[in-house]
């Protein structure tokens, strides 16, 4: 697990600088979370890409980020057919220097109650589209020898976590995924990064939960610590809070403890 990053600036010269005008992608951008990405790559320098399915939101970003760098962006479902071809003609028009894959989508409530189509939704969005960004997207920046790509996990794909069982099962996904991409890519150049984070206080999680849990961070805080900790390490868990609950979760309490206290965590979502 890195260290969680604090400060400023990258850790290392693998992404290139802000005046080599190298874009930075974002999925997911229209709020929370990977508006937050957006603004924190904005104010390194970096042209801005932003993907997510809201064309007012995406387009509310678009106008305040434009007084610091240039912004496009792109009004599309990242659970449709068809995101390959699509980022692979980004790949092909733009010098891709960063890649943040934030869209996810999370279908709360007992497992036999939600819709099939829901949980199938679930595996597009949050496991099929990092992998397809992310095959789709390295080989630009492996060519290039330097780049970073940065996908979203959560502590809850750490063990199995009741009413959000699909979702946590797709973030387990994504955080091995992004481990095994770590290794593979660092060797040319290319750092990646999974950020498994706790609560975030975004729109999506004031809509699904009462309040604060222990160690939720404001989603700038998170961004920031992320994009601060590329090239330390396969793995950031963002927050003293929730790194302490990782530890424990993840090797003091026996298995089948761990999964009964996400139960107990999850029980009030909606």
């Amino acid at each position: 697990m890195a260290a969680d990053a604090g400060g400023s600036g990258y850790p290392r010269e693998t992404l290139s600088s802000p005046d080599s005008r190298t874009w930075a992608i974002v999925a997911g951008a229209s709020e929370g979370l990977g508006e937050a990405f957006a603004e924190a790559l904005a104010r390194r320098g970096h042209p801005l890409v932003l993907i997510a399915r809201r064309a007012d939101r995406l387009e509310a970003v678009r106008e305040r980020l434009s007084a610091q760098v240039e912004v496009r962006i792109e009004v599309r479902d990242l659970a449709e057919p068809g995101l390959a071809a699509f980022l692979q003609q980004l790949a092909d028009e733009l010098d891709i220097g960063i890649a943040v894959y934030n869209a996810a989508f999370a279908p709360i409530g007992g497992f036999l109650e939600r819709p099939l189509d829901d949980l199938l939704a679930a595996v597009d969005v949050n496991v099929r589209g990092p992998l397809i960004f992310a095959r789709t997207l390295a080989p630009g920046m492996v060519a290039r020898g330097r780049g970073g790509l940065v996908l979203l996990g959560s502590l809850a794909g750490f063990q199995g976590a009741p009413r959000i069982a699909t979702y946590a099962a797709t973030k387990a996904f994504d955080i091995v995924l992004g481990e095994g991409l770590w290794a593979e890519l660092q060797p040319h150049g290319v750092d990646v990064l999974v950020s498994a984070c706790g609560a975030v206080r975004t729109p999506g999680y004031a809509r699904s939960a009462g309040g604060d849990a222990p160690g939720t961070l404001d989603a700038s805080d998170v961004a920031e610590r992320t994009l601060n900790a590329l090239g330390r390490g396969p793995t950031l868990v963002p927050g003293f809070v929730n790194q302490l609950a990782r530890v424990v979760m993840g090797r003091l309490l026996p298995r089948r403890a761990a999964v009964a206290l996400m139960a107990r965590n999850t029980r009030e979502l909606a």
